[in-house]
């Protein structure tokens, strides 16, 4: 079936231009060596949201492969959330030797190693023995930073010691446009994380076109969505664009039975709630959900009632750690606790099906049959990442 308007977001953004794009950025080594040092090491990163480190001295430990390096997040006894390299200044063990969520009892974080207990803050309260060391100078041994920022509840760091831009100037408006959206309502997550075997950019396409609906949800979402997109927006290097509802759908019966209870579900067709939605966001009557890409690499998907999203984290060139989290608001009774469990699920079966197709791609493409690949209009997120992406690889 031909797209209603074929080329509108050609047309509206001609400097994306229309030819084919290469496919060596999904490949190349060299590529992504660049792409390592030049975007994640440069750019910010989301790393939590503030529930997960609700209270003084809750923590979050973060592993990042492609910077070797793994980063705490600590809400401190001032109410401040501060990040810092895992990294002791002893003998340069870990600190906190497990990822995830904890709290730092007592005295604060303590290296299991030998015992040195560090602050919210940082800094070195403690030194087993101290008195053997010569000359130490506690003051300057404290944890080593990351710079640390908080946007609409999450947390976001940035590995340059010295960023270009704040957290703020970097989403632009991008962040102005999402804001005000009630995030911090929906507190029950939903959580999905896996290793895929394919370069970072493969995934995050795959989550960004409504082309494939038709034949990869063809099952999930029987007359769901339309494969059309509405109101694409280019905000610097991150993009947003609502996702088509399809009018007249019916669907399957338990669907319909969960439509019943639900306070929201992405297959839903209307609520009766007055709308959550920013004020920019949302206005056509077909819109089913906002698709919005803060990059690099963090998707942010919100529509009446609930948010989901998706984080593509490099490990290397042909790894990807990805994470997709559904965000509800704690349900009120049981109608709505199986309305929430049968949307989760049924959203659980479509990314299953999205993640089978990256794989695939990226095996397919590494034989080398294909040096370029074709992309219709609907595509145009896929070729504006690949555009914001190549202009940081090749900037001076």
């Amino acid at each position: 079936m031909n797209a209603p308007n074929p080329g509108i977001w050609a047309k509206k953004f001609p400097e994306l231009g229309t030819d084919p794009v290469p496919v060596a950025p999904y490949l190349s080594s060299e590529y992504f060596e660049l792409e390592r040092d030049k975007v994640f090491k440069k750019c910010w990163l989301k790393v939590a949201r503030v529930e997960e480190i609700a209270n003084s001295r809750d923590y979050k430990v973060v592993p990042f492969e492609f910077a070797e390096a793994e980063v705490i997040v600590i809400r401190g006894e001032d109410d401040q959330i501060r990040g810092f390299y895992n990294t002791c200044s002893h003998r340069g063990n870990k600190v906190v030797w497990q990822t995830g969520t904890g709290h730092a009892k007592g005295g604060g974080l303590q290296c299991r190693f030998h015992g040195w207990v560090y602050g919210t803050k940082g800094e070195v309260r403690s030194v087993p023995e101290e008195g053997a060391f010569f000359n130490l100078d506690k003051a300057n041994c404290g944890l080593t930073p990351v710079a640390t920022d908080v946007w609409e509840g999450f947390v976001f760091i940035n590995f340059d010691p010295e960023p270009a831009q704040s957290l703020t100037e970097f989403l632009g408006a991008m962040g102005e446009r999402l804001a005000g959206f009630p995030y911090g309502t929906f507190s029950e997550a939903h959580t999905y994380r896996t290793v895929l075997n394919c370069n970072w950019k493969i995934a995050q396409d795959a989550f960004s076109e409504a082309y494939h609906v038709n034949t990869i949800h063809a099952g999930t979402f029987p007359d769901g969505f339309s494969t059309e997109l509405l109101d694409v927006q280019l905000l610097g290097p991150h993009h947003s664009c609502g996702v088509c509802k399809l009018e007249g759908g019916n669907p399957p019966p338990v669907a319909s039975l969960s439509h019943r209870f639900s306070t929201a579900s992405i297959a839903k067709k209307d609520l009766d709630n007055e709308s959550m939605l920013p004020p920019d966001v949302g206005n056509d009557p077909r819109h089913a959900f906002e698709l919005a890409v803060l990059f690099p690499n963090y998707l942010v998907h919100i529509l009446d009632g609930m948010y989901f999203t998706h984080q593509f984290t490099p490990i290397d060139v042909n790894h990807t750690l990805w994470e997709g989290v559904q965000y509800f608001a704690p349900p009120k009774n049981a109608g709505e606790r199986f309305s929430h469990e049968y949307g989760q699920v049924l959203q659980r079966n479509a990314w299953l099906e999205d993640t089978a197709t990256m794989e695939d791609t990226h095996q397919a493409l590494k034989s080398g049959a294909k040096s370029q690949m074709h992309l219709q209009d609907g595509e145009i997120l896929i070729r504006h990442l690949l555009h914001a992406v190549d202009q940081l690889v090749n900037a001076e």
